[in-house]
């Protein structure tokens, strides 16, 4: 071993550490200084620097999330988080309890974040629709993805690299469900705390005078029920649960009704619908309901495919301010449709229908004088939309380019997706050939455009891909011998299983500033030569550090909890409070169901 190598590996961990910690640049600049830095100081030849990039693991774990692209372009995701809203009804436990179980089982072959992202605004919608504060649930659903990630082998790139960093070391690769006898404990007990302890100590707190991204703006429209239509005599609740739309009035022969779940449709009333982006956009592509004429689609130039669709604000100022869309002919005018307005700041339940039966009655939504900072979801052609740019009427946001969901390949894509797992898992065909075939297919049959296959998030890739270049440094350096010799120094008076407790508290520690990837590849190499010194298996020190680097849930760093950070309106001591009894109630359960899966001594 050489010390001055152990010396700057390990001060390469601490530099990673800091910069992941506080986010000082970006973090795909930091793994990529890391790299060059190992590369530089000789510590790796750049073959083995730049190894991991070109790993079979790695590869695959790009196809897979492309994969999940398609699976999300088909509606398959979401068509399944719309049947929670029937669990809104038995009240906030049962609706977080149904919600994460199925959360887990998605994630349990889904990474956790896109599980999370799909889920999002479904959790939204039907926690508004039970009048549950949305910091009751959004945790939830981020715990969620993250316990599943722990029942099979594709749960989470961190079980991916964990078995490829396994091959490597010249141990077996993790089986697909060799993590499932431990892991679904892990998942049952996990549920059980956030069911139980969740209300009490997570907070009921909505936004004040503050909005989320752009995606997450929730909008209202009015939609009815074509003549024919298959929900005409039946009640609202059959759209309300059974398609996930939030109708929060509905207009008939000039009186507001409330949206009684009970309430018979006749065809001769207007909804209106309160909604995200994405919610408002999916009515149109729905049977049997349709946006009002006066706002849907156009035919023609503003229905074009090639419509843009954006966000436009009202500014202090305009024209527009005090007048109704129709009154100011705003589509003759502007050549767009208006889909959805946004009043901020948010309008109440109450308030809505209050202002429906005050502004509204045989009028349409058009005709509602708009206000300084209202939001318009806007769609038409790229020439008008650049031309209103341009004036000073409306404040263009920004942009999206939507793309209705292909229901018509739901199946194909579930099929292609699962044949590309089990082609890899069985050793049919390596995993990177698999992912990449799979990821392909779904292309090749339209179940997803590649411009929307390749937006995968690249950080993840690269992350990856940089640390475990840090982990065949640690092993190379000596840096991984080093540091278990201090572990099994210290843990020695607590037999085999006091070294595990400990490599375990190691990786939760490590995983709140770096990853849960990048911690147990830097603690794999450690808990593997803490396992040859003690003369012991390594698999349980493995499986334990694959397994605790899941249950970090302390922090708010893991993109999962990113991701419901923001709509949630939670604070760091959120995290911290429902997070610390959980870390701690799975801790222990590894401590104990770990040594009894994969034994110390076989």
């Amino acid at each position: 071993m050489d010390p001055v190598n152990i010396a700057i590996v390990l001060g390469l961990v601490l530099v990673a550490l800091v910069l992941f910690s506080f986010d000082a640049v970006p973090i795909e600049f930091s793994a990529l200084c890391v790299v060059c830095l190992l590369a530089l100081t000789g510590v790796l030849t750049p073959a083995q620097a730049f190894e991991g990039f070109s790993n079979d693991t790695v590869i695959f774990i790009f196809t897979l999330l492309a994969m999940t692209q398609g699976l999300a372009s088909t509606g398959v995701v979401q068509l399944i988080g719309q049947r929670l809203a029937f669990f809104a009804r038995f009240g906030q436990r049962g609706f977080v309890l149904a919600m994460m179980v199925t959360v887990a089982a998605f994630s349990s072959v889904i990474s956790n974040t896109v599980t999370t992202a799909a889920f999002l605004p479904v959790a939204i919608g039907a926690a508004n629709r039970a009048r549950v504060p949305t910091s009751k649930v959004l945790l939830p659903l981020a715990y969620a993805s993250m316990l599943g990630g722990t029942l099979l082998l594709y749960g989470t790139s961190t079980n991916l690299v964990v078995s490829a960093a396994l091959k490597r070391l010249g141990m077996r690769p993790m089986g697909v469900t060799e993590l499932t006898p431990v892991g679904l404990p892990v998942v049952l007990v996990g549920l059980a705390v956030v069911v139980l302890l969740g209300p009490r100590l997570l907070p009921s707190r909505e936004g004040k005078g503050t909005e989320g991204a752009w995606t997450l703006r929730d909008y209202l429209t009015e939609a009815i029920l074509p003549p024919g239509s298959r929900y005409l005599g039946r009640e609202l609740a059959e759209l309300t649960e059974g398609l996930g739309l939030r109708v929060v009035g509905v207009l008939r022969e000039g009186r507001t009704l409330a949206a009684a779940p009970s309430l018979r449709l006749r065809g001769d009333e207007r909804l209106l619908i309160e909604g995200q982006r994405e919610d408002i956009l999916r009515v149109k592509d729905l049977r049997g309901i349709e946006l009002r004429p006066d706002v849907r689609l156009a035919e023609g130039e503003l229905g074009a495919p090639d419509a843009l669709l954006v966000e436009a604000s009202v500014p202090v100022g305009s024209p527009l301010v005090g007048r109704g869309l129709k009154e100011v002919a705003f589509v003759e005018r502007y050549g767009l449709v208006a889909l959805a307005l946004h009043r901020r700041p948010a309008i109440q339940r109450a308030t809505k229908l209050q202002l429906l039966g005050r502004v509204f009655g045989e009028r349409s939504m058009s005709m509602l004088p708009l206000s300084v900072g209202d939001v318009l979801l806007l769609r038409g052609p790229r020439e008008r939309v650049e031309a209103l740019a341009s004036g000073t009427q409306l404040v263009v946001l920004g942009g999206h380019e939507y793309q209705p969901p292909r229901y018509g390949k739901a199946a194909l894509a579930v099929a292609l997706f699962l044949g590309a797992l089990a082609a890899g898992s069985s050793g049919v065909l390596p995993l990177s050939v698999a992912g990449l075939t799979g990821m392909l297919a779904m292309i090749a049959t339209r179940c997803v455009d590649a411009r929307q296959a390749f937006r995968v998030d690249w950080r993840v890739v690269l992350l990856i891909g940089c640390m475990m270049a840090l982990g065949v440094a640690m092993e190379v350096s000596g840096a991984g011998h080093f540091l278990g010799g201090l572990v099994a120094r210290f843990g020695a008076s607590g037999g085999p299983r006091g070294v595990l407790v400990l490599l375990m508290v190691l990786t939760l520690g490590l995983s709140a500033p770096m990853s849960n990837q990048a911690a147990a590849l830097v603690v794999l190499p450690v808990a593997v030569d803490v396992a040859r010194r003690l003369g012991v298996d390594a698999r349980p020190f493995a499986m334990g550090v694959a397994l605790a680097a899941s249950c970090s849930f302390i922090t708010p760093l893991e993109p999962s909890c990113v991701l419901v950070y923001g709509p949630g309106h939670y604070r760091f001591s959120d995290f911290f409070r429902l997070g610390t009894p959980l870390t701690l109630v799975l801790l222990v359960l590894l401590a104990v169901a770990v040594p009894w899966m994969w034994p110390f001594n076989p």
